[in-house]
């Protein structure tokens, strides 16, 4: 896996999840909303590492998670992230509703509304945290 990867594999989850909250199953949206933020954190972390050179071995370790709050720590984004949900309450909202997410909500039941605030913490345009991430990756 390469950063073009988790960048596709980010937009494509992404599309996956709408596509699933449009035919209303709001349980899938949801899960793969959450990846579509995974992969594009990994994106980031996977900029860090120059071609050719050897992986530090503890970033590469630490980076096969799924904790979104681990993920931006080893993007090197969290100090960033902490400034912009300072003075956006948009973000600090999206950050709040996202960083929930873990890979173990496949195993749970979520509504409609859950959902869509997942989608909206992911997407939008104004607030989202996907929109800010790739502008990082």
């Amino acid at each position: 896996m390469n950063r073009a990867d988790f960048q596709q594999l980010s937009e494509l989850r992404l599309r996956e999840a709408q596509a699933l909250f449009a035919v209303g199953l709001p349980d899938g949206a949801y899960y793969l909303a959450g990846y579509s933020v995974e992969c594009a954190l990994k994106a980031c972390i996977a900029k860090r590492t120059q071609l050719h050179d050897f992986p530090e071995k503890k970033l590469a370790i630490d980076s096969h998670t799924h904790d979104l709050r681990d993920l931006l720590r080893l993007a090197l984004l969290k100090n960033e992230l902490e400034q912009v949900v300072q003075s956006n309450p948009l973000m600090e909202e999206s950050w709040t509703i996202v960083q929930g997410w873990s890979e173990a909500s496949r195993y749970d039941r979520k509504t409609v509304q859950e959902a869509t605030a997942l989608l909206r913490a992911v997407e939008d345009g104004s607030g989202g945290l996907l929109p800010w991430v790739r502008q990082r990756w």
